[in-house]
């Protein structure tokens, strides 16, 4: 007679998980209808209350980890993401989601873990690549990447990360080949197309510093006194000493206390054998500071190249009577500063 209660709660368990499993399913559908209907808060609550009924129903879970995902409250998704994980381990779907949000939100070392666990899910390398990036740990970066960019060599993003990667490591020629392919995998990046320029710049490669610096402001690049003043001296370098040199008086019209501007410039154009160009702007240093003996220096050494010896040579002894430093320049023809 004493097992007629247990029978009892057994019958009465039973059909309360039943119904839990109705009421639940019945929410999940509710949930699953407003989600299709992009009524994202209403299908939000709908799973909600299934999960409330069913605290095992993963797939309750994911789909509300995608509504809140729609309404931008990603810790909600992660949460709810991070539950499908506990109960499935293996749902790459879950650890995709998962990997992806920590990423986005610079938590590099929990994405690249959860990358990590499904090395063969899409996009996982990707992420440990630029994690590594993101973290300066460029030889791991760097070998993600380029694993990344065999599954997908069309990913613009992670070619140019790979770039920045060589950049970083100071591995210069390396980098070119793969700025110029994100470049043409994705025109509208002024910036990077800007960081090839100055690239090619450092390696004296001026006419395509030229080149890529003009196509980042057609693509909108700011064209502020910075870029101005790199965009004038590789035209200097390059040889379009008009452009150039607009450029740059432009920039010291603004900045007229910014001496070191024009003997810059001067000294460039030195080096480019525009003896009379480079004379102007020694010129004007004078008019400045009649007592500036780098300025006296390199106007002479100007009229020397000019053949002008006797001039030149004056010049220069004046300027070495003013500061005595510069004598070590004469044997070398060397401009100052240089």
């Amino acid at each position: 007679m004493k097992t007629l209660p247990i029978l009892l709660l057994i019958c009465f368990n039973t059909k309360a998980t039943a119904f839990n499993s109705d009421s639940a399913r019945f929410y999940f559908n509710i949930g699953k209808k407003e989600k299709n209907d992009k009524r994202f808060l209403v299908a939000s609550q709908a799973f909600d209350k299934a999960i409330k009924f069913d605290p095992s129903f993963t797939e309750a879970y994911m789909e509300n980890g995608y509504v809140n995902l729609e309404m931008k409250k990603t810790n909600a998704a992660i949460t709810n993401f991070t539950k499908v994980h506990e109960q499935e381990p293996g749902n790459k779907v879950a650890i995709s989601e998962l990997m992806g949000l920590y990423y986005n939100y610079r938590q590099f070392n929990k994405a690249t873990e959860f990358a990590n666990k499904c090395k063969d899910c899409k996009g996982a390398q990707r992420i440990v690549g630029m994690s590594f990036y993101k973290q300066e740990d460029y030889p791991a970066a760097e070998k993600a990447l380029l694993s990344a960019l065999v599954q997908f060599p069309g990913d613009a993003e992670a070619t140019y990360t790979l770039a920045r990667t060589y950049l970083d490591m100071q591995e210069y020629k390396k980098a070119v080949p793969y700025y110029e392919k994100a470049v043409r995998m994705d025109d509208t990046k002024n910036v990077w197309m800007y960081e090839l320029g100055l690239l090619y710049f450092n390696l004296t490669n001026y006419k395509e510093a030229v080149a890529y610096m003009q196509k980042a402001a057609e693509k909108g690049y700011a064209q502020g006194n910075d870029f101005n003043e790199n965009l004038g001296y590789a035209m200097l370098y390059s040889g379009e000493y008009d452009n150039g040199e607009k450029l740059l008086v432009g920039i010291w019209s603004r900045k007229p206390g910014n001496i070191d501007l024009i003997r810059d410039m001067s000294e460039v154009l030195y080096q480019q054998k525009q003896y009379d160009r480079s004379l102007v702007y020694c010129k004007k240093i004078m008019e400045i500071d009649p007592k500036d003996a780098k300025a006296l220096y390199q106007a002479g050494l100007n009229f020397l190249k000019k053949g002008e010896k006797d001039r030149g040579q004056q010049m220069c002894d004046n300027a070495i009577k003013m500061d005595p430093s510069l004598a070590s320049l004469r044997r070398e023809n060397k401009m100052p500063g240089m």
